[in-house]
């Protein structure tokens, strides 16, 4: 039994860890006013919706741009980013055929 007059102190500890917060950004490649004529570039990763999600994207901006082309590319390395993969090569040079970018991620 513990004595009336004893005190007890907790500490609490949180679960996050300290870290350098980086201010939030947009994104710096500027977006294209219009799809018409464009090569829009569908990425897709390993995920398993990543393709058919951009399969419907296809379809639908062909409908409403009918004057723009899709070239694809598939991630090669899961879990590393392409331009640190053995491939970075080809996906440069994918990127430089592109006007813009749809990337889907699937999950």
């Amino acid at each position: 039994m513990t004595p009336a007059n004893e005190t007890f102190a907790y500490e609490t500890l949180s679960p996050w860890a300290e870290a350098d917060p980086v201010s939030p950004r947009g994104l710096t490649a500027e977006r294209p006013t219009d799809l018409a004529g464009k090569t829009i570039g569908l990425y897709h990763i390993w995920k398993r919706a990543s393709k058919p999600l951009l399969d419907v994207l296809e379809r639908e901006l062909s409908r409403r741009f009918p004057t723009a082309t899709f070239t694809w590319y598939q991630e090669t390395s899961m879990n590393t980013p392409e331009v640190e993969s053995r491939n970075k090569g080809p996906f440069e040079d994918w990127l430089k055929e592109v006007d813009t970018v749809i990337f889907a991620y699937g999950d």
